[in-house]
């Protein structure tokens, strides 16, 4: 499995000529481990043919539409999860710490959720484990692969790819509610600047008690429970689960 996902990370990357040229050995590694259903095969055969023969900068205009322009299809998987709500800030914080238990150190530019990394990481470690973690992102991955079918777009067939890989069926309703998200149309430039305007930052008494509305009010005194007391030691991060909680966008 450690090279089929190693060639879905570097599909959902941008398109280079390195990345173009290697194409015949990403097709051979898919044949050397033969973990994908056969129909998830042909689907990635399809994204493999379009990359090998495609005008490149048409390649790089589709991908930054797509993936830099369009928030509801963000590579960053806390984006679905947690928006710009204080709790992505954390799990950044504990998927970096379980990176860098298994010998993955990054650098200061890359943000630990950004999926290509997550699926480089996969690859790296045990399979059952990689398995487990790449099933706890699967309603993210499932919402994701819907908005681009919906846009009749190859790269679904990555999505899709995953979600085999990992042998687990997202849930239905966690899923369902991702979808209710809004969905940006990428040459929609007026939306889009709305979709990414920064929320206005409260200070004094209004930001607390602003703290204490929605959905982050009750995430921030969850975690407050689970700080440890003065003086005890702080208990090392757990595996970080993806987790659905409704963002507040408008």
């Amino acid at each position: 499995m450690r090279k089929t996902l190693k060639v879905l990370s570097a599909l959902l990357t941008y398109p280079t000529a390195e990345l173009q040229a290697a194409v015949p050995e990403m097709r051979a590694a898919l044949d050397a481990e033969n973990r994908l259903p056969q129909k998830n095969r042909h689907r990635i055969d399809r994204i493999l043919e379009e990359l090998a023969n495609g005008d490149l900068f048409d390649l790089q205009e589709r991908y930054v539409l797509l993936f830099d322009r369009t928030r509801s299809l963000s590579l960053h998987l806390f984006e679905h999860v947690h928006g710009e709500s204080r709790d992505r800030g954390q799990a950044m914080v504990d998927l970096k710490a379980l990176y860098e238990r298994h010998g993955l150190f990054m650098s200061s530019s890359e943000l630990p959720d950004h999926l290509p990394l997550f699926l480089e990481f996969l690859s790296a470690i045990p399979g059952a484990e990689a398995c487990e973690l790449l099933g706890d992102t699967g309603h993210v991955l499932e919402a994701i692969r819907q908005r681009l079918k919906k846009r009749k777009s190859a790269y679904s067939s990555v999505f899709s790819c995953a979600q085999a890989l990992a042998e687990a069926k997202p849930q239905t309703d966690v899923v369902a509610a991702l979808l209710n998200e809004p969905d940006e149309d990428p040459n929609d430039l007026a939306a889009l600047d709305a979709a990414w305007e920064e929320e206005e930052v409260v200070f004094g008494p209004a930001a607390a008690a602003a703290a204490q509305c929605g959905k982050d009010g009750l995430a921030a005194k969850l975690r407050a429970v689970r700080r440890p007391a003065p003086g005890m030691p702080v208990p090392k991060p757990k595996r970080p689960i993806v987790t659905y909680t409704p963002s507040n966008r408008a």
